[in-house]
């Protein structure tokens, strides 16, 4: 019974934290979208709209009301599952969300799958190697690739791959269902733009534990009994060495959703990102708001997972509720 109360309190604790970081970060959205110049009326009936006109508007969406006021009328909307109407198509915030969710969401698991497929590897043979020639040059390299933007990586992709050989489209997007291998060559470089901005990241962070972990002394009694490396490296070593990956790939999560931005901007992609920037210019306060709540929810459940992952590797970290 103890232990049932304080696992109830303890998934309490953690809904009440998240209910409050949600809250802020919806207050932070508005506030600073209030602030930013323009008028959403100008948006909806074109720079040459009449005062008259103008008004009529602000009497619909009520944009003349205190800040404080419509920011409670949003979240008291939320609560119910309202999160609004789009100033410009109308449309239900939650529907544009999803109608654009598919894209970023494929870039976003594709670029997150892809790194640690890369990552991971790469990370185990530079610690084995360390400061050998191949950990020296990898250092270089990823070192080449941290200091290059994603929107130059995004170009000479560009440049490389479509201009000089013609082999993928630069922009447009093709949904699985319409055909996968379609889908697959649109998404290759927005994919691999993303792909690089994580990789040296994530094989520094790994290659760092790992070299650690190789000293410790139960590294060594497998040595001694004549275990094959592959079975020490994978198996005894990359296990407690993965617990800073883990977490920078918790972060990373939203990393790739703002990332994919600038992404979907250069390759003119329907995604969240390409429906951010639209809303932000025209000031579509309702389907920014979804959005940027939308992420948020997107950051606690990564942290969650984390936390779960982190028990997954290592039973001593687990949360252990016992009787008083």
């Amino acid at each position: 019974m103890h232990a049932n109360r304080g696992a109830v309190r303890l998934v309490g604790w953690q809904l009440a934290r998240t209910a409050v970081v949600l809250l802020l970060v919806g207050f932070g959205a508005t506030f600073l979208l209030d602030l930013a110049p323009g008028d959403p009326a100008f948006a909806l009936l074109g720079e040459q709209a009449s005062a008259e006109q103008v008004a009529t508007v602000h009497r619909a969406l009520r944009l003349d009301d205190p800040f404080l006021t419509r920011y409670a009328t949003w979240i008291g909307g939320v609560l119910r599952g309202d999160f609004g109407t789009s100033y410009l198509t109308g449309e239900p915030v939650m529907t544009e969300v999803a109608a654009r969710l598919a894209v970023t969401g494929e870039l976003v698991v594709l670029a997150l799958a892809s790194a640690l497929v890369v990552a991971v590897p790469i990370g185990v043979f530079t610690a084995y190697r360390a400061h050998g020639r191949a950990d020296r040059v990898w250092s270089l390299a990823s070192s080449a690739l941290i200091a290059t933007p994603p929107f130059v990586v995004a170009l000479v992709g560009v440049y490389l791959l479509t201009l000089k050989i013609g082999a993928l489209p630069a922009t447009g997007w093709v949904a699985p269902v319409d055909g996968l291998g379609a889908n697959l060559r649109h998404a290759v470089l927005p994919v691999a733009t993303l792909v690089l901005s994580l990789v040296p990241t994530y094989t520094r962070m790994l290659r760092a534990d790992m070299t650690a972990t190789l000293r410790e002394d139960y590294i060594l009694a497998a040595r001694s009994r004549g275990l094959p490396v592959r079975r020490i490296l994978f198996r005894h070593a990359l296990r407690p060495s993965s617990f800073s990956l883990i977490t920078l790939t918790g972060i990373s999560v939203g990393q790739l959703i703002g990332g994919a931005v600038v992404v979907e901007v250069l390759f003119a992609l329907p995604g969240l990102g390409q429906l951010m920037v639209t809303s932000v210019t025209a000031k579509d306060v309702p389907v920014v708001q979804g959005i940027v709540m939308f992420l948020a929810v997107v950051y606690c459940v990564a942290g969650a997972v984390t936390d779960l992952l982190y028990g997954f590797l290592d039973p001593r970290v687990r949360v252990r509720v016992r009787p008083a």
